[in-house]
């Protein structure tokens, strides 16, 4: 199901389609990917599609939807939009991509969708936050505009840089 769509990318739930779980389960397995989450982010690609589902039908505002390339049919990576757990309602982007979809703007054209999406149902302000030294991801928070906050504790009991982006700064009515 297409959750929304962009210039070069689909952006849609992801599967039990065996290609979708393959792909999850190598996109997760990286290390260059893991390194950037939290230690405690344990993966398997079944249950994770059954939660995140579910955590979509409960919002469809929100959600960790799979970043498909139009013109390849390639699962890049996922996006994701979502209450940050154990915040006061902060609502989050944030982008996981296949080291093979790395350096084309994907992370950045997916993150922008969903915050588009997100200002038109209403919300007023977006957050991302990243792993120290995530010079990628903080590349890509730039790129959306948003404003650095600082480095925080508040969530997950890790270091995180935080950054912000209120409505009336991403150009939009």
């Amino acid at each position: 199901m297409t959750v929304y769509e962009t210039e070069r990318l689909t952006v849609r739930l992801w599967t039990h389609d065996q290609g979708d779980l393959d792909r999850m389960s190598d996109l997760y397995s990286r290390r260059e990917v893991t390194r950037w989450l939290p230690p405690f982010f344990a993966f398997e690609a079944a249950p994770a599609v059954d939660g995140w589902r579910a955590f979509h039908e409960r919002d469809r505002r929100f959600g960790s939807w799979a970043v498909e390339v139009r013109d390849t049919g390639v699962a890049a990576g996922t996006v994701l939009f979502r209450p940050i757990p154990g915040g006061e309602g902060e609502i989050e982007v944030g982008w996981h991509f296949h080291p093979d979809s790395w350096g084309n703007g994907y992370a950045t054209e997916a993150a922008r969708g969903a915050v588009e999406r997100g200002f038109a149902s209403g919300l007023e302000e977006v957050y991302a936050l990243t792993m120290p030294g995530n010079e990628a991801s903080i590349a890509v928070c730039r790129r959306l505009g948003m404003t650095p906050l600082g480095r925080t504790r508040r969530f997950f009991d890790l270091e995180s840089e935080m950054f912000h982006l209120p409505r009336t700064d991403a150009g939009l009515p």
